[in-house]
């Protein structure tokens, strides 16, 4: 059994731009992380409305998981976001 394979222009077609975009965000609990991370996505999505994430923290508390939702206008600009929220020091896992 062979995997097919998808071509760089069939990946590119998978979305298509402008979208509404969800991207989960978890870190250990503290309390400026929806804030601070609100703030780091407004540097890449100027009209990002940080009072619309959406905070869980875990069972035990120790980590809170932040669901954040853009509106994506490009692949490029998802490949920033990513790369910021992952380099981000209260950041553990982007998904």
């Amino acid at each position: 059994m062979t995997e097919s394979q998808l071509t760089p222009s069939e990946e590119t077609e998978l979305l298509t731009f402008p979208t509404e975009f969800p991207i989960k965000v978890m870190g250990l609990t503290q309390p400026d992380f929806a804030k601070r991370i609100g703030s780091a996505v407004r540097e890449l999505v100027p009209e990002f409305d940080p009072s619309t994430i959406k905070s869980t923290p875990s069972r035990n508390g120790k980590y809170t998981a932040l669901n954040v939702v853009i509106q994506a206008q490009s692949k490029a600009q998802l490949d920033s976001i990513y790369r910021m929220l992952t380099s981000h020091p209260l950041v553990k896992v982007v998904l």
